[in-house]
């Protein structure tokens, strides 16, 4: 990877990061809030019966209430957990699940794993990212464990980046294995991006 594309992602990765870091615990709460209430629009929406989504820290907008919610509803969502490869294995979110934390202090389900090929079958992909750009590209935090699981898939589903409002930007850096996503969702909107007009 050029040098000057490493060094521009990581620039913005610390800025971003050091931003995630000044958000108030209402300012997280109200997030989490919004975030839920677009991610049900948004799998409703599409119809989806069975998603993956990701188990957000304390500076990522929450996906925690988003989980038990979907849950609940009968939805088969499946959690990451990362391996030591570069891979992700695959966990069904239940009720009562046990959050243990993962490589790079992650939070991740401990129970029955399931490998890497298990979410081909998901409906939606709800993924982290640091930010995404009008045309859709992702700048992730550095380690590639979605653009890698996004670009091995067959039948890739829509791919949804969950960010602060402030993340959507104009341009991201980006490197040729960097995959796209199909859209992001806010703590206020879910946008589509139209990937053919990029």
């Amino acid at each position: 990877m050029p040098d000057s594309i490493e060094q521009a992602k990581r620039a913005l990765r610390a800025d971003l990061r050091e931003r995630r870091q000044t958000v108030s615990a209402h300012g997280r709460e109200v997030a989490e809030a919004g975030v839920k209430e677009q991610l049900d629009a948004l799998v409703e929406h599409l119809g989806a019966r069975s998603i993956s989504c990701f188990l957000s820290t304390t500076t990522e907008p929450g996906t925690h209430a988003f989980v038990a919610g979907a849950v609940a509803r009968g939805i088969r969502v499946l959690l990451p957990i990362t391996r030591e490869d570069g891979l992700l294995d695959w966990a069904v979110a239940t009720p009562d699940a046990q959050i243990a934390e993962g490589l790079f202090g992650l939070p991740e389900p401990v129970g029955d794993v399931l490998g890497p090929i298990a979410v081909n079958d998901v409906d939606l992909l709800v993924i982290p990212a640091a930010a995404v750009d009008r045309r859709g590209m992702r700048l992730g935090w550095g380690r590639g464990y979605f653009d890698k699981t996004i670009g091995s898939m067959e039948k890739c589903p829509p791919v949804y980046a969950v960010i602060f409002d402030s993340e959507f930007v104009d341009d991201v850096p980006r490197d040729v294995h960097d995959q796209p996503v199909s859209g992001i969702v806010t703590p206020t909107r879910t946008v589509a991006i139209d990937r053919s007009a990029a």
